[in-house]
């Protein structure tokens, strides 16, 4: 076949015109961004931007609840939300106002701390029943409300356990004698772990629960508590609490009878520096994590896929647990500690 100049000429001024557009579509696409990532932006912003996320514990200025305030008032503002924050400072009476006015004003998400499992019942249903979805954070109540986040504390009452058995069950030597410091007995965290630590004490003949007592949260409290206990029984080998900062004062009780090196002291704790400082100082033999930081990404996530989702508040029940983290001496150092706030 013959072609004509005329022909081949236009040939190859069709390919030069195609090589030099094909880089500007190229740089268009690259500038304006796929079609996918566009789409899926501006539903996400219609579903998240400009809603209300509102944050309820027990008291700030405590370290566990004011990291969970930090990651979520930190992450509501990347996101475009509006953050609503109320301090009860620990007073449960100051808490159900606080919660009734919360639930009035109708926010978007209700990010909520139990002190009791009964306490709050009644407003966290009527939140949800108004449209606003619930998350409940680590201490849960008799109402499944949207979501739950933090420990699973049935499983962490039976890790403390297990360890507790290793060091002064059958074959140890040791007396077997355990005290068991427990925070508040209506809160999901004393009822749930102490059915998790029973279970597993009850199964060595050897272990011997010689106090089981409330000390409702307080460190000064869990040393008058422990105070008379290793006074009774100065063999003792193991000691559990329920939350760091109160099992401190059983530790300094402990201590302060010359006991310190000879009771293994334990705690479930939020990780804290102040944990760690416990550890490093030897004052803790040993701490399971439940991680705070981690907790607040995974409610601040959890009002997200909500949000996103489209379900009507009330309609789903989800848990997210969080891994417990064993720390000791070794390992009570860096990411595993989160520093506490600057005054």
């Amino acid at each position: 076949m013959k072609y004509t100049k005329r022909f081949l000429t236009a040939v190859c001024s069709l390919a030069v015109v195609g090589m030099l557009a094909a880089p500007k579509v190229v740089r268009a696409q690259e500038e304006a961004g796929t079609k996918t990532a566009r789409e899926l932006r501006a539903d996400y912003d219609k579903a998240v931007k400009g809603k209300t996320i509102a944050f309820l514990p027990i008291a700030l200025g405590i370290p566990l609840q004011d990291e969970w305030e930090r990651v979520i008032r930190t992450e509501a503002e990347y996101n475009g939300m509006k953050y609503v924050v109320r301090d009860p400072n620990n007073n449960p009476s100051a808490m159900l106002q606080a919660l009734t006015a919360l639930v009035n004003d109708k926010p978007d998400v209700l990010i909520v701390q139990n002190p009791s499992v009964t306490l709050l019942v009644k407003e966290l249903k009527r939140a949800e029943q108004q449209g606003t979805h619930v998350i409940q954070m680590n201490m849960s109540s008799n109402y499944k409300s949207d979501g739950f986040v933090g420990a699973d504390w049935v499983e962490i009452g039976r890790l403390l356990a297990q360890d507790v058995v290793k060091q002064c069950g059958t074959g140890s030597g040791k007396s077997g004698k355990v005290q068991i410091v427990q925070g508040e007995l209506t809160a999901a965290a004393s009822v749930d772990q102490i059915g998790g630590i029973m279970e597993v004490l009850n199964k060595d003949p050897a272990i011997k629960v010689v106090s089981n007592q409330a000390a409702n949260w307080d460190a000064n409290t869990a040393l008058n508590i422990t105070a008379t206990v290793i006074q009774q029984n100065p063999d003792l080998c193991a000691s559990v609490g329920f939350w760091g900062i109160m099992e401190s004062g059983a530790a300094q009780a402990i201590r302060n009878a010359g006991k310190i090196d000879q009771v293994k002291v334990y705690a479930s704790v939020e990780g804290s520096q102040l944990d760690c400082d416990q550890l490093t100082q030897g004052s803790f033999y040993k701490v399971l994590s439940y991680t705070a930081t981690l907790q607040g990404h995974d409610a601040s996530d959890a009002a997200l896929m909500m949000l996103e989702s489209g379900e009507k508040p009330g309609a789903v029940h989800k848990l997210l647990f969080t891994r417990p983290v064993w720390l000791d001496k070794a390992n009570a150092t860096g990411g595993n500690c989160f520093p506490l706030p600057k005054k």
